[in-house]
């Protein structure tokens, strides 16, 4: 177990080593037990933690800050019309000021090709950890959380499960690629052969693609890419069908910015039929469980059979983004000395 993480920040799992994460995963176990259990667990007494949110949240947000008080300390619910952000601030004097008053900043900002490196920018000026609640490129805390929920539903020997991340319809053009990047750059690292399927319209960005490669190769797991949801639901254990934006797409095709959303929908709704409904999930095995990191766009996206059924552990993970934020607060934000 590597236990030096104190003052590590949290941007990307890239950034962290296996053993890293394996830490993360055991102090979550840990600290999911003593909360079953009532048991106080106040390891960041009287810290402070600067939540910076670009854009509405649900579970990042309460997760994260019911996570801060379990643990002791006090998170601040910022948002930029509340900071100077608003009138020009840069990231450096941010960072460089909040280092001054607490023990941690974390940030969601999932504007493409902005979020990631306003994080980065904050985090190299801050002299406290840097906590990324989500940005165009990752979304760590959500794709530990899903890892940690796969461990409690398979058991911890992953190798040889087909896990499938699938793009699915919604009527929305401005959602992040950040957690199918986070997904296929995270699982392969632990055994799990991924799937990665989508119209072809739908790419990501490429570092994460020749990331999951990279972590299938060395871990001597699968990576694969389809163009077929149907190909894609067959034998798999895991079935998390997600919509995601073709941001990447409209960049490589240089269309220009002011036309991006109209386009962006135009493609969208060539493929309402990717859609995850009863009859694909019986493509999967018979144990296979369906995974979604919510708001869920029901109708759209999923059938509400699928997702209010027995298969779906959604409200699973929505728990375990708080037992692994907590980890990850407590070992950066307090720790070894």
């Amino acid at each position: 177990m590597q236990s030096m993480l104190r003052g590590k920040d949290w941007i990307e799992t890239v950034d962290w080593s296996t053993e890293e994460l394996e830490t993360v995963l055991q102090t979550s176990w840990d600290l999911k037990s003593r909360f079953a259990l009532g048991e106080p667990h106040r390891l960041l007494q009287d810290k402070t933690l600067f939540m910076m949110f670009f854009e509405q949240s649900t579970r990042t947000r309460n997760s994260t800050e019911a996570g801060m008080t379990q643990l002791g300390g006090h998170a601040h619910d910022l948002t930029p019309d509340k900071m100077q952000i608003s009138h020009g601030e840069t990231p450096k004097d941010t960072g460089k000021v909040l280092s001054r008053y607490g023990h941690g900043i974390a940030i969601r900002n999932c504007f493409y090709g902005v979020g990631n490196k306003y994080i980065r920018e904050v985090a190299e000026h801050a002299s406290i950890p840097v906590i990324n609640l989500q940005c165009d490129v990752d979304h760590p805390c959500q794709s530990i959380a899903d890892l940690m929920t796969i461990r409690e539903k398979f058991g911890h020997d992953l190798k040889g499960m087909k896990f499938v991340i699938s793009w699915t319809y919604a009527p929305a053009y401005a959602r992040p690629l950040s957690v199918p990047q986070g997904l296929i750059t995270l699982m392969p690292r632990f055994g799990i052969d991924v799937t990665l399927a989508y119209p072809k319209e739908f790419n990501l960005i490429p570092r994460t693609v020749e990331a999951a490669k990279k972590y299938a190769k060395e871990s001597g797991s699968k990576f694969a890419i389809t163009h077929n949801m149907d190909e894609a639901f067959k034998g798999a254990h895991v079935l998390y069908p997600k919509s995601w934006g073709c941001h990447q797409y409209l960049e490589d095709q240089g269309v220009p910015e002011a036309d991006r959303k109209k386009v962006g929908m135009d493609i969208i709704n060539k493929y309402k039929s990717w859609v995850c409904t009863e009859k694909r999930m019986k493509l999967g095995k018979k144990n296979a469980i369906y995974m979604h990191p919510l708001p869920a766009d029901r109708g759209a996206e999923v059938e509400d059979a699928v997702i209010d059924g027995p298969q779906s552990v959604v409200f699973d993970q929505a728990e375990n983004r708080l037992h692994t934020v907590k980890a990850i607060q407590a070992l950066t934000m307090g720790g070894r000395p």
